[in-house]
């Protein structure tokens, strides 16, 4: 890898480690070492209300690498825009779409100012390839797609992927703005992924959970949406199979194991014709 990347907007604003964040507590949550002693006594408590939770995050790591491997794999992406990037772990969006096609050019996007300090983590690069780090808010569509024209062609089909972010939308109103205002920018042949929690699955404890984080302080606060509500992001997009279906059970690995237990968020790849 090499360093053929570059950085957006970058401002380098403090960030606080007296409050829980939801990146680092899902760093924590997937075994990682970039979190706090705050955020780890909040994932403790998370794990108490809702068991699995530690079982989701691992999931939706396992969920970006299969869906990326498939794009690029399969489908033959070479361009991807992943919005809510979080801090950087193994198998970043870029490592897996450069490990198949080199030439990938990855765009992330995030607000979250620890994980600006991460930036460069994240930018290393194949040299026929490119990354760029964006540091914007969700909020702002507009701006997402201009600066990431930077890097990417919106001429050419584009992989946006969006884990675990929507939910941090709580007007779910605004949410579908949001993903019609990105979709509406991508070309014929483009597909959108997203994960979300929901409150289908153990849902008296999500709700718990999503209580607990928000009345407790953590941010950015949190909600959690049923599958009718997570599926209508896919609106006008051809939805693949299987559908919006636990994370865990989109197109799993074949295991000795057996089928793969429910976890409490959903997962769909939608294609624009």
């Amino acid at each position: 890898m090499t360093d053929s990347s570059s950085t957006h907007q970058v401002e380098n604003p403090p960030f606080d480690v007296s409050k829980p964040h939801t990146a680092r507590v899902w760093n924590y949550l997937q075994g990682g070492k970039d979190n706090y002693p705050v955020d780890r006594e909040a994932g403790d408590a998370l794990k108490t209300l809702l068991p699995d939770i530690a079982e989701a995050a691992r999931a939706d790591r396992q969920l970006l690498i299969r869906v990326v491997r498939y794009l690029a794999g399969e489908v033959g992406i070479r361009q991807f825009l992943d919005i809510g990037t979080g801090l950087p772990s193994a198998n970043n969006t870029h490592e897996v779409a450069q490990a198949t096609a080199p030439e990938s050019r990855i765009v992330y996007v995030d607000n979250d100012p620890l994980i600006l300090t991460h930036a460069r983590a994240l930018l290393t690069s194949t040299p026929e390839g490119r990354t760029d780090y964006l540091h914007i808010d969700l909020e702002d569509p507009a701006a997402i797609i201009r600066e990431a024209a930077r890097t990417l062609d919106f001429t050419r089909p584009v992989a946006l992927t969006m884990l675990g972010i929507l939910n941090h939308i709580m007007d779910t109103d605004e949410a579908y703005t949001i993903v019609n205002r990105l979709v509406e920018a991508l070309p014929s042949g483009s597909y959108l992924v997203i994960s979300h929690p929901t409150t289908d699955i153990h849902g008296d404890a999500v709700m718990a959970a999503v209580k607990f984080w928000n009345e407790g302080g953590g941010t950015p606060p949190v909600t959690a949406r049923t599958r009718e509500e997570i599926t209508r992001y896919f609106d006008g997009l051809e939805l693949l199979e299987p559908g919006v279906v636990s994370s865990s059970l989109w197109r799993p690995e074949p295991s000795e194991l057996g089928t793969p237990a429910e976890v409490i968020e959903y997962a769909g790849v939608g294609r624009k014709s």
